[in-house]
């Protein structure tokens, strides 16, 4: 039995819109793969706030290495698709996790991303980098103290300076998840980037998810600033914008932005909409309980519900929309889509290991 279902509206979407759009070949630079066998989740309390999203946890458990090829087949039938992989967040237990993924990254070939924690130290770092085959970190909000309201929580809160100036001179690769309320125009956001530009240029820096510029007024003059720093990447992960991502290939270009997927999340059925200057993700009904009542999960009609298709489908048409505006080229979307991720990935391979 299949991972999930494909849909005759899926295919049709797949067939006429994205199939012919898309290189044979793509890396997805943005993935999370994880065990539930290998966590143990706190029970779930409606009263507590929480300090992150409740909606993305609605769409899997987990996503071992097999969910994750099969996920590949199902939505992007013919194409060769593999990814750069690092494990999930929201209380998942990061030594067997990140221990799962260097192993399954070893025996795929797939690279890898450690997931850091920001108590640890730079020397405890390299370490787990190096004795894991990895090629970076990725960290998260969630890790920061936990006296610091969410809308409080600074980069150098779950990234450390002592960590970054190490990565520095490893040439590793950080995904940034960037926080706060403001996402990517808040000026925090974009003071403690240029400062981690200015401070560790030799970081391979990746914005992920275009700064969670999810609706065109996260986006402000961001570019602004961040136009200082050319060799700034991005991804447009879990990003259905299509002001942000025309903004940013338009400002970084497409040397410098990258297809991800977020996965498992975007193997949800949604269609995103820009409401109030927030997004709603609108599912179909009962699909995707979530006992928090996230206010960006919004259940439809059923009627409504048939041409709602994958998140991902959703992500690479806006992205085709994009493309079609700035007039990029065949070349311009494998380099989106594959030829920038190879180079980032070979960057960080020779540095790190020689």
């Amino acid at each position: 039995m299949a991972l999930f279902p494909v849909t005759d509206y899926d295919k049709k979407v797949w067939e006429e819109e994205l199939k012919d759009f898309l290189p044979d070949k793509f890396i997805d630079c943005h993935t999370h793969v994880y065990r539930e066998d290998l966590t143990v989740y706190p029970p779930v309390d409606p009263n507590e706030k929480k300090r992150t999203v409740t909606w993305t946890a609605t769409v899997a458990k987990d996503n071992p290495i097999e969910d994750l090829k099969e996920t590949y087949e199902l939505m992007f039938p013919g194409k060769d698709v593999s990814a750069m992989m690092f494990i999930g967040g929201g209380g998942l237990d990061l030594k067997p996790n990140n221990d799962y993924v260097s192993r399954v990254s070893k025996e795929t070939g797939w690279p890898a991303l450690y997931y850091s924690h920001p108590t640890q130290s730079a020397d405890e770092v390299e370490k787990n980098i190096r004795e894991g085959g990895f090629l970076g970190v990725k960290s998260y909000l969630d890790l920061s103290p936990k006296y610091l309201p969410v809308g409080e929580i600074r980069i150098f809160d779950f990234f450390p300076k002592h960590q970054l100036k190490r990565l520095d001179e490893m040439g590793a690769i950080v995904m940034l998840h960037i926080p706060r309320n403001g996402r990517l125009k808040d000026p925090v956001n974009l003071h403690q980037i240029c400062e981690i530009k200015e401070e560790f240029p030799n970081v391979r820096l990746i914005v992920a998810h275009i700064g969670r510029a999810y609706t065109k007024e996260d986006v402000g003059n961001a570019f602004e600033m961040l136009d200082k720093y050319p060799d700034l990447m991005y991804d447009f992960c879990a990003n259905c914008c299509e002001y942000a991502i025309t903004e940013v290939l338009k400002h970084a270009g497409p040397k410098h932005v990258m297809f991800g997927t977020d996965m498992p999340i975007l193997r949800m059925r949604t269609h995103r909409i820009e409401e109030n200057g927030t997004y709603v993700n609108l599912v179909p009904p009962g699909l995707y309980p979530d006992p928090y009542g996230d206010p960006h999960l919004r259940e439809v009609s059923e009627e409504e519900a048939k041409t709602i298709t994958f998140f991902a489908y959703e992500e690479l048409l806006a992205f085709k929309r994009a493309a079609k505006t700035l007039g990029l080229t065949k070349e311009d979307v494998e380099d989106v889509m594959y030829n920038n991720i190879v180079r980032l990935i070979e960057g960080a391979r020779k540095s790190i290991y020689g």
